[in-house]
C-alpha cells in the first residue's frame, strides 16, 4: 500500500475529472503517441482467464467500484476534494504473449483490473472504504482489493474503437512494426483504459486506449 498523503481540508471545490485533466488519458485513433506516465496509484484486483466467461472478471469489477466510490465520498465530505471516479483500466499478460496477437487464447490470460485513485488519498481512506463496503454486506472479492502504485514511464498508446477482439491487428502492428521501427522494445505490461462503460456500450462502439510501456532498445 501507499503511504500517507498531505490533507487539504476545506470547502468542496469543482469536481476534478482526471480523464480530462491528465494527458495520459488522451489518445488518437490511428496514431501511436509517446507519453510519459507518472507514478499513479490504483485500486487493484488480480485474476486469470477469459474475461467473457470468467465469473471472477465480473465479480472483480463489482468489488472495485464500491470501494472507489466510498473513497470518493470520503474525499468530498472529509477533505473537501471531489472528483469523478476515473475509467476502468486493465493490465493484461501471459507466459506467451502470442496468445494476444495470434492464437487469442483468452483462457491463458492473466489480468489486473484497476481504478485510479488521486494521490491525496492513502491507506487510511482505503482501509476506511473497505470497512464501509464490508459493513454494507461486502462483495465476493473484497478481500482481494488492494491499493498499490504503478510507475510505467515512457509508453506508446493509441485509441482503438471497436470490439476487443478487433484489437489484434492494432497490437500486432504496435509490437512488430511501430515499436521496433522506433528503436524501442516492450518493457512492461499491456495496459488498456476503457473510456466506454464495457457493461453498457455496444462492442462496436467501445473506445479503448491501448498502452504499451517501452524502453530504448539501444540502452539494453
Amino acid at each position: 500500500m501507499t503511504g500517507q498523503r498531505t490533507r487539504r481540508v476545506g470547502p468542496a471545490s469543482d469536481k476534478i475529472d482526471f480523464k480530462k485533466q491528465l494527458d495520459v488519458y488522451r489518445a488518437r485513433r490511428g496514431g501511436f503517441r509517446m507519453v510519459e506516465v507518472p507514478r499513479l496509484q490504483y485500486l487493484m484486483i488480480d485474476g486469470h482467464g477469459d474475461p467473457n466467461t470468467s465469473r471472477g472478471f465480473g465479480e472483480a469489477i463489482e468489488s472495485l467500484y464500491p470501494v472507489a466510490y466510498a473513497m470518493k465520498f470520503a474525499s468530498k465530505t472529509r477533505l473537501g476534494r471531489d472528483y469523478v471516479v476515473p475509467p476502468l483500466e486493465g493490465l493484461w499478460w501471459a507466459d506467451d504473449m502470442a496468445v494476444f496477437t495470434e492464437a487469442r487464447d483468452k483462457s491463458a490470460w492473466d489480468w489486473t483490473l484497476m481504478l485510479m485513485v488521486p494521490d491525496w488519498l492513502g491507506d487510511e481512506e482505503f482501509e476506511a472504504a473497505i470497512e464501509r463496503v464490508r459493513a454494507k454486506g461486502g462483495t465476493s472479492l473484497l478481500p482481494r482489493v488492494r491499493l498499490d502504485a504503478l510507475s510505467e514511464g515512457p509508453c506508446l498508446q493509441t485509441l482503438h474503437v471497436g470490439s476487443f477482439d478487433d484489437e489484434t491487428e492494432v497490437l500486432d502492428r504496435l509490437h512488430h512494426g511501430i515499436i521496433p521501427e522506433r528503436g524501442l522494445r516492450l518493457a512492461g505490461t499491456h495496459h488498456e483504459i476503457y473510456l466506454s462503460d464495457i457493461r453498457r456500450v455496444a462492442s462496436e462502439k467501445q473506445r479503448t486506449i491501448l498502452r504499451q510501456p517501452v524502453a530504448d532498445d539501444r540502452e539494453s
